[in-house]
């Protein structure tokens, strides 16, 4: 690794520091250099360079807000090995969330805030000559490249309506593993139900495209002296209530996080039925990487949304 970081980075002196800091998905390693730290997250799989790439792009597009901190990424490389891939970033002296609970909540509606905000930008700007546009909002839902959310890729093809896009790119696609895996009847006899229902779920309500970090769990956020960060995201351009769905299942957020976040983006009608829509997709992701223990809850929750 150290001649890895030598050669990318242009610098003589590799130390490694700290203890490795290992993930359900990758291991991970810190190292000093004379230009700062730098972390690596290791994959000796196949599949590393499709889902590193996309965690590039997600940390990328995050950055480019000036919303909330994110490490800087700086390069996806090819492992010694024969297959696998390694992701050099900054790294951040971080501990567990805990004073920044609030400003984690404010920040991320302002990431989730700043897709629209560059859309009313352009519509004021719009008959006025010279006015530049250097940043231009996104007006469909998905993302520019494969993003994965754990180690399976998830399908970011360009949608322009986000029911078909959630229905079809996330909940459809790991309903569709579940059944090459499992052959799972009640989920396969519970799913058509479930789809005629999604719109009920969103009388009334427009849904623009929010950039979001895409699996937000405690475990993907700590802070600095001064900040929150996150980090692993699975970037794409969805609906922002999306965002709390994994957030409110493992525990780790607050009041605090929650009325920081509310008080920038009120809760819409329908909130917390559109919580278990999108809770779904992530115990069925669960299910799809770690078995069937996620099962129980996954069929609950889809006989929930039938009520």
């Amino acid at each position: 690794m150290e001649n890895i970081l030598k050669k990318e980075l242009g610098v003589k002196t590799v130390k490694c520091v700290g203890s490795t800091a290992g993930g359900c998905i990758s291991d991970g390693q810190s190292f000093e250099t004379e230009l700062g730290k730098y972390f690596l997250k290791v994959n000796t799989q196949s599949e590393a360079k499709r889902m590193f790439d996309g965690e590039f792009a997600g940390l990328q597009a995050i950055q480019s807000t000036d919303t909330i901190k994110v490490p800087s990424p700086v390069n996806v490389v090819p492992h010694p090995s024969s297959k696998g891939s390694i992701f050099i970033m900054e790294h951040i002296d971080m501990r567990g969330l805990g004073k920044h609970s609030a400003k984690l909540g404010e920040n991320l509606a302002r990431l989730h805030l700043h897709n629209d905000e560059l859309r009313l930008t352009q519509e004021a700007n719009q008959g006025y000559v010279g006015k530049a546009e250097a940043v231009k909002s996104i007006s469909q839902f998905g993302f520019h490249i494969t993003t994965c959310c754990g180690y399976l890729p998830m399908n970011n093809e360009w949608k322009s309506d986000w029911l078909e896009f959630y229905a079809q790119h996330r909940l459809k696609m790991q309903l569709d593993m579940i059944e090459r895996e499992y052959n799972d009847r009640e989920t396969r006899d519970l799913w058509p139900q479930v789809e005629r229902r999604i719109p009920e779920f969103f009388k009334s309500m427009t849904v623009r495209p929010a950039l979001l970090h895409g699996d937000l769990w405690s475990g993907n956020t700590q802070e600095t002296d001064t900040e929150p960060v996150i980090f692993d995201p699975a970037s794409f351009y969805g609906h922002s209530e999306y965002e709390l769905g994994i957030a409110g299942m493992f525990g780790g957020f607050g009041r605090q996080f929650y009325d920081a976040y509310h008080s920038l983006i009120p809760k819409q009608p329908g909130h917390d039925k559109r919580q278990k829509l999108y809770q779904l997709f992530h115990y069925l992701n669960h299910w799809n990487h770690f078995g069937s223990g996620y099962r129980g809850r996954s069929v609950t929750i889809m006989k929930e949304l039938l009520r």
